[in-house]
């Protein structure tokens, strides 16, 4: 299968941490640019941060910059988002999103592979 595969979501508490995990095939993943967007009910599906096929670029929203930390193992055909310092507003379904190229992109449209999402919620 092509779709890629979240993992990592829950519920924590504001201030706290979770590392959210992305798997793909290889032949989806390799040379690609991939990232991740998220959503919150009532929103529309937002750019948070994006990675080059060779992990040495990213690109991070202005609401996540310094806190979230996108990363990419293409050994395990893995995409990682370590996100610290989570707030309530950080509350959506987050998505995976393999690209067309091997640059990534903090539009939506430039991605031709997306997962199904997994829960974050933050609480208080």
């Amino acid at each position: 299968q092509v779709q890629p595969v979240e993992s990592g979501g829950g519920l924590v508490q504001a201030g706290g941490s979770l590392k959210l995990a992305c798997v793909v095939p290889r032949r989806t993943s390799s040379n690609n640019g991939m990232g991740w967007f998220r959503q919150a009910p009532g929103k529309e599906r937002e750019f948070v941060a994006t990675i080059n096929w060779r992990g040495g670029s990213s690109i991070y929203a202005d609401s996540v910059k310094d806190r979230f930390t996108i990363s990419r193992d293409n050994a395990k055909n893995t995409m990682y988002l370590q996100m610290n310092g989570l707030k309530p507003e950080d509350t959506a379904i987050y998505y995976c999103a393999v690209g067309r190229g091997p640059t990534g992109s903090t539009t939506a449209g430039a991605y031709q592979y997306w997962g199904q999402g997994t829960q974050v919620t933050v609480s208080s």
